[in-house]
């Protein structure tokens, strides 16, 4: 018989040898990623997933438009289905660039159809499986097959989807993306200081909820989070940007919440300020940060502070993989299989698209 989560556990492990193929993937689809994009020229792209897929093109969105200075926005890929032209305002010159794990999710393969059926100028897609119904339907692929999973939940392939789109912004903006190269060795790295914290937490009785907090990419990580505690641990847990927590959301936080904070390298005395006033109303504090913290501080995950801020928001993610599957394990569910939940959403298609 199987251990609960053995697959999940193997998988968020295994991850940075995924990370490494897909940069690989990426090296190969370079050229003609760069030719297309020329050819394009778009004002605007528009990143679609669904579920951790959508938290994935908001970090996307936030790194491209950041990097290339074109206009990106993240939707979910329902958005674009119910209601096209509020999301597409420019279709002749709008990119979509669709993400999706098994490349067959159904509301994400009809906002492909809906966003060329609005006139959209093409549609490049970011999946697991490149030989999927969505590959197929789009004009360029960015594939990441060594992270295909058995588990439902997302972890390897998320990270790996995310390098993915990583190195596309990057690339598009025309920096060194070499400088990924070094982020499966990092993972691996983090994965080994991240487990025994990971473990201590998502083993406490005393913790009945979490809070990540994010700013500017992080924000995605951080939502991707919050749905990983509650697919995997049935868990009561939320995502705010940073600032916005004191605006409302701390009320609740006492001494059985676990605040995570996503300390960005740009604007990181903004966000331990926020952190400071939490553990001042007697939450408890785990910080992930690209530089060591002081001794007797709060519980802190050190990532890498030599890379970029570009280069980051992927190192955030195996921690927080791993919180929630110890704190599954420790409610003796099984990581593998969320409740009530599907490796992938299929709904009816004829009922979306007009005639």
């Amino acid at each position: 018989m199987e251990n609960k989560g053995q697959h999940t556990h193997t998988e968020i492990l295994t991850q940075p040898a995924a990370w490494a193929d897909a940069l690989r993937a990426f090296a190969a689809a370079r050229a003609d990623l760069a030719r297309a994009w020329v050819s394009l020229n778009p004002w605007q792209v528009l990143f679609v997933g669904c579920g951790s897929t959508y938290y994935l093109a908001q970090t996307a969105a936030s790194l491209f438009q950041g990097l290339t200075g074109v206009t990106a926005r993240a939707y979910p890929s329902s958005e674009l289905v119910l209601f096209g032209t509020e999301v597409v305002v420019d279709p002749p010159h709008s990119l979509l660039v669709a993400i999706s794990r098994s490349g067959t999710t159904t509301e994400t393969l009809i906002a492909a159809e809906r966003f060329r059926r609005l006139g959209g100028q093409a549609v490049w897609s970011i999946t697991c499986y490149p030989n999927s119904p969505l590959a197929e339907a789009t004009d360029l692929v960015l594939p990441a097959e060594a992270a295909q999973e058995r588990s439902i939940a997302q972890t390897r392939s998320f990270a790996s989807m995310l390098v993915l789109a990583q190195a596309m912004a990057a690339a598009l903006a025309g920096y060194d993306v070499s400088i990924l190269d070094p982020l499966p060795g990092l993972g691996c790295k983090v994965l080994e200081q991240a487990a025994p914290i990971a473990q201590e937490l998502g083993g406490s009785d005393h913790i009945d909820r979490f809070f990540f907090l994010g700013s500017g990419p992080q924000y995605g990580i951080a939502s991707e989070a919050m749905l990983k505690m509650k697919e995997m641990a049935l868990c009561h847990s939320e995502a705010f940007h940073f600032l916005e927590f004191r605006h409302g959301p701390k009320s609740v936080v006492n001494g059985q919440s676990l605040v995570v904070g996503l300390l960005s390298p740009q604007v990181h005395a903004h966000e331990q300020q926020v952190l400071d006033e939490m553990a001042a109303l007697g939450g408890d504090i785990l910080v992930l940060a690209p530089w060591p913290g002081a001794d007797g501080g709060p519980r802190r995950i050190r990532l890498a502070c030599h890379l970029p801020a570009w280069a980051m928001p992927v190192l955030y993610l195996p921690p927080l993989q791993l919180l929630a599957y110890h704190r599954a394990v420790a409610k003796g569910l099984d990581p593998d299989r969320p409740r009530n939940l599907e490796a992938v959403v299929f709904l009816e298609k004829s009922s979306f698209l007009p005639d």
